[in-house]
């Protein structure tokens, strides 16, 4: 049976489009540092050895695309700088990294275990990405989940 996906276009797809975003190696681990609170450029590229000019363009990107915003500061003596602050639309992105590690945990770290976990800032508690569906049911498998044309799907010209 053919899929009636493939007569629709794929030209407005949001995952896509959130890809063109998030899809570059760098672009998570720079988010991943400023969710860890590692928000000045010196700071990020010591840490993570990105190669200065890769770092500077992917802050841009993520600044420019509103995932990110510069927030001025000056150390005393020194000329003004910015740190990298997540915007709701990057906090928005938490979720997303949180999975992709939960990934990673399950499947590529060493036999010691994860080298960063995601904790509940008020209790502690691990933090774990679920799916649920909108009436409020947990999806007990990932088989449970289908993929279904939405209310933006166009047909193929």
């Amino acid at each position: 049976m053919r899929p009636a996906a493939l007569d629709y276009s794929v030209d407005n797809c949001t995952i896509a489009r959130a890809m063109e975003i998030l899809g570059e190696k760098w672009t998570l681990v720079v988010m991943r540092e400023v969710f860890h609170g590692i928000r000045r450029f010196d700071d990020m590229r010591v840490r993570t050895a990105i190669p200065r000019q890769v770092l500077s363009n992917r802050l841009a990107m993520l600044v420019d695309t509103g995932v990110l915003r510069k927030v001025p500061y000056r150390e005393p003596g020194s000329r003004e700088r910015h740190e990298y602050r997540p915007t709701d639309k990057g906090l928005d992105i938490y979720p997303v990294l949180v999975a992709v590690a939960a990934w990673g945990d399950r499947y590529l770290a060493g036999p010691e275990g994860p080298p960063q976990i995601f904790v509940h800032r008020d209790c502690g508690a691990e933090v774990h990405a679920e799916l649920h569906c909108a009436a409020g049911h947990a999806i007990a498998s990932n088989r449970d989940v289908v993929s279904e044309l939405g209310p933006g799907a166009t047909l193929r010209q």
